[in-house]
């Protein structure tokens, strides 16, 4: 794989993944919220498909449960496989370009229920779609998450790479959780709104002329063309499991995805009681994120990245805390006084948010990189695919058993309740974490010389 040079190409290849994640925002935040009218109090009609249950909710939780747990489960045989394709046209992008016109497929069919009513045939249908949809949004994201450190040429380029994903991920939540609600406001409905954000998957599109692979993935003779040693399924599987450093890491970000997404996918439901305006709200929770992300490095180059982590929990925590006090006062306080409640518990989040998900690209990356300095081998596209099991099913218990229940029993308001204890174990299990964790990113006194 050919190296990307300079920090302006390396900007542009950081922006691919924004069009793609707001697709998966739109399904998993809005689009399966909208097939279930409880925790919704105002635009009952604009949030949801056509004012109605359209799921059975307990065989929905279920769904929900079944589509994140093999989002998850399917990234390591489909890391397998896009490590296999072998053609002139590059297995990365050949990999990409099959993932994302299967997955947008998947997202049109998910705007079409079968029928009117809550029935098992309609929940079944959104179910498979569901899982059509995560796969292969699976295997084209795997695929781009894998080549960042192929084409990358130091650390510190992986690290910018990874912060501008990251601030393309602040882009994508303030259109998704800032501008979306503003389109509801107009009584747009949600199915029409994901349509109006469609075009900005084409974004994915940047590899293609990017990603420079030297044509065929073998030689004449069955050996690699690339000067690197690639695994089987098995042997790359076995790699990242005896990695301790790794699996540990992968059980501490589990509990954190857990209130993570839930609280990106119920914070429309948690508000809708409360009459304030979500556009307010959540631009102030992702609207100064790049400038927070500035102190969170800072952070992490004086202290760790061990240290960096417990600080965006600890941060995160007070501003869930916030949100519940907001929410809890809202008849009891004016407008103006709930908004600006409302507004710090936003910046509160501001502070964290990003970072969340910069560092689930930073440590994958980090220490695979280290693994094929120890070893020679490329165990890139499996760290990816291990930590999207553990998000995966981490997420269907955010979003799935939880969320759908709380909605069901109208008890959203536990929501921050939850999220906040998520975070606080995830600050007790971080101590633990092996010093190539705690310490990554911390300059030394060599590194500044």
């Amino acid at each position: 794989m050919e190296k990307i040079k300079g920090k302006k190409k390396l900007l542009l290849y950081g922006c691919s993944g924004l069009g793609v994640n707001m697709l998966t925002l739109m399904i998993g935040t809005y689009l399966c919220s909208g097939l279930l009218i409880g925790g919704f109090d105002e635009h009952l009609t604009e949030w949801t498909y056509i004012g109605k249950d359209l799921v059975i909710a307990a065989v929905w939780s279920v769904m929900v449960l079944v589509a994140k747990v093999l989002d998850g489960i399917i990234d390591i045989p489909l890391a397998s496989l896009a490590d296999k394709i072998s053609n002139k046209f590059g297995r990365r992008k050949t990999a990409i370009l099959i993932g994302f016109c299967a997955m947008i497929t998947a997202f049109l069919l998910f705007l079409i229920p079968l029928n009117k009513e809550a029935t098992l045939l309609n929940t079944i249908w959104f179910g498979v779609i569901l899982c059509t949809f995560y796969s292969f949004y699976t295997l084209t994201m795997l695929t781009y998450y894998a080549t960042f450190a192929e084409v990358c040429e130091t650390e510190n380029d992986v690290l910018f790479l990874s912060n501008v994903k990251s601030v393309c991920d602040v882009v994508y939540f303030i259109l998704g959780y800032a501008l979306i609600p503003v389109f509801i406001g107009m009584n747009i409905n949600i199915r029409i709104v994901s349509l109006i954000f469609l075009p900005l998957s084409l974004t994915m599109m940047i590899p293609m002329f990017m990603l420079k692979e030297g044509g065929a993935v073998n030689t004449a003779d069955g050996a690699p063309a690339e000067n690197e040693d690639r695994l089987t399924l098995g042997s790359a599987l076995k790699c990242s499991v005896k990695n301790w450093s790794f699996m540990y890491w992968m059980f501490t970000i589990s509990v954190m995805t857990v209130g993570l997404q839930l609280f990106l996918g119920g914070i429309n439901e948690l508000f809708s009681s409360t009459g304030l305006s979500m556009t307010v709200v959540m631009a102030s929770a992702f609207v100064p994120v790049p400038f927070t992300l500035i102190l969170y490095n800072h952070i992490v180059k004086k202290k760790g990245l061990g240290f960096g982590y417990r600080y965006i929990l600890s941060i995160f925590t007070v501003g869930m805390l916030v949100m519940l006090i907001c929410c809890l006062l809202h008849e009891k306080v004016t407008e103006g006084q709930l908004t600006a409640i409302a507004i710090v518990g936003g910046l509160f989040v501001s502070f964290a948010i990003g970072a969340f998900f910069s560092i689930t690209y930073t440590v994958p990356s980090h220490l695979a990189q280290r693994e094929k300095e120890r070893t020679g081998k490329s165990v890139s596209p499996m760290y990816f695919a291990v930590q999207g099991l553990f998000e995966g099913v981490a997420a269907g218990i955010g979003t799935g058993l939880i969320l759908v229940q709380l909605k069901d029993h109208n008890a959203i308001l536990w929501l921050p309740v939850i999220v906040a204890v998520c975070c606080v174990i995830a600050f007790g299990m971080s101590f633990a974490f092996p010093k190539e964790i705690s310490q990554m990113g911390k300059e030394t006194k060599e590194s500044n010389k």
